[in-house]
């Protein structure tokens, strides 16, 4: 008899962490690029509440950003364009060659686009009503 299969709402973070580190082994023994690197900045106030922040990583010559946010009350100022061209600038550092993102109809796509990210994909109706939008930039 086959094992039952149980969705899980809220896994544990190091269950997070273990599936990751198998996909990530597999993907640096596939494609033999090990340079696999974190990329993330936490900008804080003086209380500790996070004020802004950027998370991805870089990997085989191409940087993504996976999560890129500023407190609202800061929105506007110029502190997100910093903390993108910051992350460009390590990645181009670290031999990157491309930048990659994804961001939603209802998020940021003219922010980005307004930075030079060209749209390369599309995926209608995530979330319903709206749309999941890629966009890519090549560096230097």
């Amino acid at each position: 008899m086959a094992e039952p299969i149980r969705f899980d709402d809220a896994p544990q973070t190091r269950d997070l962490s273990e599936l990751e580190e198998c996909v990530n082994e597999f993907n640096f023994a596939t494609t033999g690029l090990r340079d696999g690197r974190s990329l993330a900045v936490f900008l804080r106030a003086a209380d500790g509440a996070l004020r802004a922040g950027l998370a991805g990583h870089t990997w085989g010559g191409c940087a993504e950003v996976k999560l890129l946010w500023v407190r609202e009350s800061e929105r506007r100022s110029g502190l997100g364009s910093r903390l993108l061209h910051a992350a460009e600038t390590e990645a181009l550092a670290r031999g990157c060659a491309r930048i990659v993102l994804s961001t939603h109809s209802f998020q940021a796509p003219g922010f980005y686009r307004r930075h030079g990210y060209a749209e390369c994909g599309r995926a209608e109706g995530y979330p319903r009503g709206h749309a999941q939008i890629f966009l890519a930039k090549t560096l230097g």
